[in-house]
């Protein structure tokens, strides 16, 4: 098993491999969270879309339904019920109306939830979240070096040297 950069899990790593490393871990989340946003922007466009088509629908039947379902129906209802011609025009226009308010309200339901999609909302407040925790991140505190006596610091360089090789 590998850390992240290569090297074996439980080695002792530089500073300058540990910050490589919360680096591109920075940089992998916040990729991570743009194809987030962008994947919860697609789905509010599909949901503004559909409500578009239940628009684009219920208008359409309206349009194109009105003649022709407005003289089957009223003529149907008049062969049923015997009632006058005018009463039987006014009840297949009632239907025709009702059927378009239901495709009317389909499509507002649909557009609430387009509205409502607080996707990228959702990843810009946790973007700035994750920025915050790591300006308000401090390091462990160190224990103070003390300087080493010049005469012994080749020494202890070559020392530490020998044992790490």
């Amino acid at each position: 098993m590998s850390a992240p950069d290569g090297s074996p899990v439980g080695a002792e790593r530089s500073i300058g491999q540990l910050f490589a490393t919360a680096t591109a871990e920075m940089s992998a989340l916040v990729h991570d969270e743009i194809a987030l946003a962008k994947t919860q922007l697609r789905q509010d466009v599909k949901r503004g879309a559909t409500s578009g088509g239940a628009f684009l629908a219920a208008g359409v039947l309206l349009l194109f339904s009105l003649p022709m379902l407005n003289f089957a129906l009223a003529y149907g209802i008049r062969t049923w019920s015997g009632w006058n011609l005018a009463v039987c025009f006014l009840l297949s226009f009632a239907a025709n109306v009702l059927i378009a308010g239901l495709l009317g309200l389909i499509g507002v339901v649909f557009a609430k939830k387009a509205k409502q999609g607080r996707g990228p909302q959702k990843v810009a407040a946790s973007v700035k979240e994750t920025a915050g925790v790591l300006q308000n991140a401090k390091p462990h505190p160190r224990p103070e070096r003390k300087e080493l006596p010049q005469d012994r610091a080749p020494e202890a360089i070559e020392a530490v040297a020998r044992s790490s090789s």
